[in-house]
C-alpha cells in the first residue's frame, strides 16, 4: 500500500457548494469575459496616431512622418 492510497482512504470526503459541471463553465465565462475586455482594446495606438504623430513632432521626438502610428 502505497503512501498516495492511503492519503487519499483517510480523506474524508466534502460536499462542494456548487454541483461539479458549474466550476469550468465559471472559468469559461470569466476567460471569454477577459477576451471580449482584450479585443475591445484592440488597435487602440492606430486609432489615436495622429495625435502621437503632433506630440511627436512637436517635443523634437521621432515620429510625424510614420504611417503605422505606433506610440
Amino acid at each position: 500500500m502505497s503512501f498516495l492510497t492511503a492519503v487519499l482512504t483517510e480523506v474524508e470526503h466534502i460536499a462542494l457548494p456548487l454541483p461539479l459541471v458549474v466550476y469550468p463553465l465559471v472559468a469559461a465565462v470569466l476567460f471569454l469575459a477577459l477576451g471580449v475586455v482584450l479585443w475591445s482594446f484592440r488597435d487602440v495606438a492606430n486609432r489615436h496616431s495622429g495625435k502621437a504623430n503632433a506630440y511627436a513632432a512637436a517635443h523634437g521626438g521621432h515620429g510625424g512622418t510614420s504611417d503605422t502610428g505606433g506610440h
